[in-house]
């Protein structure tokens, strides 16, 4: 099936940082949303509208989702990831898993299929924290646990990003996996003189290869945009 859809659909993606484009002088911080076009047929435009800090509530609040809303048509697809920043206490950004969490990710499937768009819900991709012992530890609680209960409550497609990446930070181990996260030493790129720690953004490569897992994700899905991918991706 792959590469066999031709009609011009446009992908919209609502989320966190983790997904989100970012300027030069943030670099080499990166998002999957930057690169997941490289695995989709050259028919398929990628609208970006990921936003650093963002919760499913928040981006509702800021109106991010209008502005998904006023461009969405029939036959585009809406990729949904909020987790990260979900579990924030403040007002403006906290959802609890169980209630209010489901409640705002439900206005997104809504959004999309009263505007004949087809919605996809994805887990949160899990932060690279390991014990001192070198075993991940899960770091999102009961939030993947709620979108698996609602995608599947919805009929939603589900692109299990938290088990994907999980396995893979566990394969890479703890100290391969910093390769795909913004660590730096002091001096070594001019964006951070003084260095970093980052176990929530990637770097290029991490957000090439978590594009690539959203790719496999999709291919093992049941969503009509695994259509769109090109031939030998999500393989």
């Amino acid at each position: 099936m792959s590469g066999t859809m031709t009609k011009p659909v446009t992908v919209y993606i609502a989320g966190d940082s983790t997904a989100a484009n970012y300027p030069e002088e943030k670099r080499p911080m990166s998002g999957w949303g930057e690169w997941i076009g490289s695995y989709l047929t050259g028919g398929v435009r990628i609208c970006n509208e990921a936003r650093n800090g963002r919760s499913s509530k928040s981006y509702i609040g800021e109106g991010h989702f209008d502005r998904i809303a006023a461009g969405i048509g029939e036959g585009d697809y809406l990729l949904v990831q909020f987790g990260h920043n979900d579990q924030k206490p403040d007002e403006s950004r906290h959802t609890d898993p169980g209630s209010t969490y489901e409640e705002h990710l439900l206005r997104y499937i809504e959004m999309a299929r009263g505007k004949g768009a087809y919605p996809v819900l994805l887990t949160s991709v899990e932060r690279r924290a390991f014990d001192e012992a070198g075993v991940l530890v899960p770091s999102h609680g009961e939030y993947p646990d709620a979108v698996r209960r609602l995608a599947e409550a919805q009929r939603v497609p589900l692109l299990d990003l938290c088990h994907f990446t999980q396995r893979a930070y566990r394969k890479l181990g703890s100290e391969a996996s910093k390769g795909w996260f913004v660590w730096l030493e002091p001096g070594e790129h001019p964006n951070y003189p003084e260095g970093e720690r980052d176990n929530t953004h990637f770097n290029e490569l991490g957000a090439r290869n978590v594009a690539g897992l959203v790719a496999q994700a999709l291919a093992a899905s049941d969503s009509s945009l695994a259509g769109y991918l090109k031939t030998g991706s999500g393989g």
